[in-house]
């Protein structure tokens, strides 16, 4: 009797002991962040080098030989048609005066044959030496008018010039150089400043030419460098491979204000054609030495571990095999210590 008694007190104590259990994982909930399984359409890739590079990046150079008398500093933000260079211009307004002199002299000669034109006209009826005067004073009319273009050519050419001793910004941008400093003489070709546009930026980088085929303008690819994540469309890619290294070039466009130009980065290009997958975070993989579990929020709010295998992955996604579902709910924080069964709270965010 009193071994029955053990018994039963054991059984009535073990059954006490389950269930102060249970309670305590229904009071004590584990908080996790959760995602969908879902169907997607994804390609394996591989990471290949980029650098961030400005479409506006130019150095200016001086159009006119003389002495730079200034010249913008480094970090100036300019915008279209701001002056970043200036160089004196002395001689040149001298040229200019000197051949408005030249134009005037033309233009007063213009006039005078042309007053003698008129008053042979009149005369040429009645007198044979005026007729000739007048074929003479008709030449050397049509010769002053000649003189008067060219001299107004040269006179505009000058002024051309003039334009010229004052380098502009041909873009908005950031002067991210001095080549020259003020003082120097410079000669027409020499370059002066270099201005870099910070906003229109692209990506260029060179991939294997077996992959090609699955590169596609239009096509958005991930940038990542460190802990900076950001996505860039392919603007273009150039189907011309190098004989040494036989690689292609793409380009792609990105946002101004995701990395600085210079920046290095990696680029995931697909290495194959696009197929519909079954995907969940990186993140709901536990791996363990049993295997790879993913856990599960059933209706119950518990949570059930499921073994599955994996497949291709592009970039946070990557492709399942197992007894899950589009649509399931997966845990993706604080999936680290659930034990199967465990009730969860879901938190927001």
């Amino acid at each position: 009797m009193k071994k029955l008694a053990y018994l039963l007190a054991s059984v009535v104590i073990g059954a006490g002991i389950q269930a102060v259990a249970l309670a305590q994982d229904e009071a004590q909930a584990a908080n996790v962040r959760v995602a969908q399984a879902s169907i997607q359409s994804l390609a394996p890739e591989t990471v290949v080098p980029g650098t961030v590079v400005s479409r506006n990046d130019a150095k200016l150079a001086a159009e006119v030989s003389g002495r730079l008398i200034d010249v913008a500093d480094v970090g100036t933000v300019v915008v279209r048609g701001d002056v970043i260079a200036m160089i004196e211009d002395t001689q040149l307004q001298l040229k200019k005066d000197e051949q408005q002199a030249e134009v005037e002299r033309a233009q007063a000669r213009l006039k005078y044959l042309e007053s003698e034109e008129r008053r042979y006209v009149k005369l040429a009826d009645s007198n044979l030496a005026a007729a000739t005067k007048l074929e003479q004073t008709r030449s050397d009319r049509d010769v002053s008018r000649g003189d008067l273009r060219v001299a107004k050519s040269r006179l505009a050419q000058i002024e051309d010039q003039l334009v010229r001793t004052r380098i502009t910004a041909p873009f908005d941008g950031i002067v991210v150089e001095r080549l020259m400093m003020p003082g120097e003489r410079v000669d027409s070709g020499f370059n002066v400043v270099r201005l870099v546009n910070q906003q229109h930026l692209e990506v260029i980088a060179r991939a294997p030419l077996e992959y090609f085929s699955f590169v596609r303008s239009g096509q958005q690819l991930e940038l990542r460098t460190g802990l900076v994540i950001a996505i860039g469309t392919v603007r273009t890619v150039v189907a011309v491979g190098s004989e040494n290294t036989h690689q292609f070039e793409l380009r792609l466009d990105i946002d101004g204000d995701s990395f600085p130009v210079g920046q290095t980065l990696r680029v995931s290009i697909p290495t194959s054609d696009y197929r519909d997958a079954l995907v969940v975070p990186r993140d709901a993989l536990v791996l363990r030495p049993g295997g790879i579990t993913v856990f599960v929020v059933d209706k119950q709010q518990k949570a059930k571990q499921l073994t599955v295998t994996t497949g291709i992955g592009a970039g946070d996604r990557i492709e399942v095999f197992g007894d899950l579902n589009d649509g399931d709910t997966v845990i993706i924080r604080g999936n680290e210590r659930l034990r199967p069964g465990q009730t969860v709270s879901i938190m927001e965010g």
